[in-house]
């Protein structure tokens, strides 16, 4: 069929088409976009989360790119991989043996000291497993009442997102509703072009998972860009669900709820014994459920120490000295380039930094005294922002673990560091509100990136944006 390109007014117009193919969406200047439905879709500042899986994977790339081209942060910068393996000491080869050998003899742990990635998968299996009990004693009529309010709600997205030239009208995506990025079992079916996503490779049973590891093995080799694309056919186009370990959402629950108003929270001392009992439960996989009669100062001791014992910083060792080295550039820049960097994390990574900037940003919003209504006074809880960022940033961004020792006596250097790491928690709990929202620009340069791979899905995730700003 002939194509026509419509001309038009703006300056820079980008159209991409193909021949036999219907128009994808076009860029029309000054981070707008023209649907194929003639909707005029103008970028707005959306949080990091409301982006589809494939638009995570493609920001990081271009926040990889600009990081190069426009900061010099003196120092090589790669992407963190999720769950990255690394190269293994004789002596971490050794414990490493030790463990597989204990492993019948205890249970692994679900949730302290493994990487976060496992942490998050762990957590899914829970989930599931929850499910089906919570089914068992669910009243018929509430499940007739949520299907009812499902059909409605998917007939009201299909006619929002219907679209009679759709250049995804020949693939196996159907535009159905946008899931809950909190909710796991709504991602794991999200399919494209007929491709397995990430996201449901987990629910194939084991004849079906050796089957596409052999067909995946029959492939003849491919090139970096066609291995590229094979990747992105596999990425949802919907947000994937926020990944945020259980252990932490529950102690950042806990102590919003009861120890806001706590002096010296974080600061002062636990139980060991209470607090090694909480952490044996989260490690065997228990529903832990805390209420007042839970100290505050445990649950805290408990958060601290998840962060601590992780293998893998949260921030990641990859990016190190580019995070500390972001503090020899001037303010603007500084926040400029923690955003960036930020962008580089995994999902896991970055959806549980967000959570616990969150909370660390309402402690520090209750460190003052203050009066209530009624004229009373209400002690603050005195963590400021600097306060919060000297307890937790040893714990978020470190090169390894060192030893009491190696802490008792500090070198120049040294001491240079953890200010450096102070100052970049401390910018990150202050910022926290802008540091997870994606500007125009950026949003925009992922988008000229998909025209230039994957055209026949920016009509797609355009309409979706018109569909969340309206």
């Amino acid at each position: 069929m002939t194509q026509f390109l419509h001309s038009l007014p703006l300056v820079g117009k980008i159209t991409i088409c193909r021949q036999g193919d219907p128009l994808s969406g076009r860029f029309v200047g000054a981070f707008t976009w023209n649907s194929m439905s003639g909707r005029s879709v103008r970028l707005k500042p959306v949080p990091l989360q409301s982006l589809s899986e494939l638009e995570r994977v493609r920001l990081q790339e271009v926040a990889f790119s600009r990081l190069l081209q426009e900061y010099n942060l003196g120092c090589q910068i790669t992407i963190p991989k999720d769950g990255q393996k690394r190269k293994k000491s004789l002596r971490r080869k050794l414990d490493s043996l030790a463990k597989e050998m204990s492993k019948d003899k205890e249970a692994m742990p679900q949730a302290f000291g493994i990487l976060l990635s496992q942490v998050i998968s762990n957590d899914r299996t829970h989930k599931q497993r929850q499910e089906p009990q919570r089914e068992e004693h669910r009243d018929p009529s509430d499940l007739v009442s949520s299907l009812l309010h499902l059909t409605s709600r998917k007939s009201t997205k299909d006619k929002e997102l219907s679209s009679s030239n759709s250049s995804l009208s020949s693939t196996s995506e159907t535009a159905t509703e946008t899931p809950s990025p909190s909710t796991p079992e709504a991602a794991t079916h999200t399919r494209r072009r007929g491709g397995v996503s990430v996201d449901c490779i987990t629910d194939l049973d084991d004849n079906q998972s050796r089957l596409l590891e052999a067909l995946q093995l029959s492939l003849p080799a491919e090139t970096p860009s066609n291995r590229k694309k094979q990747r992105d056919k596999k990425l949802s186009l919907n947000p994937i669900y926020r990944q945020v370990p259980r252990v932490v959402e529950m102690c950042c629950l806990h102590l919003e709820k009861y120890g806001l108003q706590t002096v010296g929270i974080f600061r002062v001392g636990s139980s060991k014994k209470r607090v090694r009992q909480l952490r044996e439960q989260c490690d065997l996989g228990m529903e832990v459920q805390l209420d007042e009669a839970n100290s505050v100062h445990d649950v805290a001791a408990l958060l601290k120490e998840f962060l601590r014992d992780m293998p893998e910083p949260l921030l990641t060792r990859e990016l190190y000295t580019a995070f500390l080295n972001t503090m020899l550039l001037d303010h603007p820049d500084q926040e400029s380039t923690i955003q960036l960097l930020v962008y580089l994390l995994p999902p896991c990574n970055s959806d549980t930094l967000q959570r616990l900037l969150e909370f660390l940003a309402t402690v520090t919003a209750h460190a003052e005294d203050s009066r209530d209504r009624d004229g009373h006074e209400i002690t603050g809880n005195k963590m400021t922002s600097l306060n919060l960022a000297t307890v937790f940033g040893p714990n978020l961004l470190h090169k390894q673990k060192s030893s009491d020792k190696e802490f008792t006596v500090q070198s120049v250097a040294r001491a240079e560091e953890s200010t450096a790491i102070i100052g970049v928690v401390h910018s990150m709990i202050t910022t926290y509100e802008t540091l997870f929202m994606v500007p125009p620009d950026l949003q925009n340069e992922v988008l000229m990136s998909l025209l230039e791979t994957d055209p026949d899905v920016v009509d797609y995730l355009l309409r979706r944006k018109d569909s969340q700003h309206s």
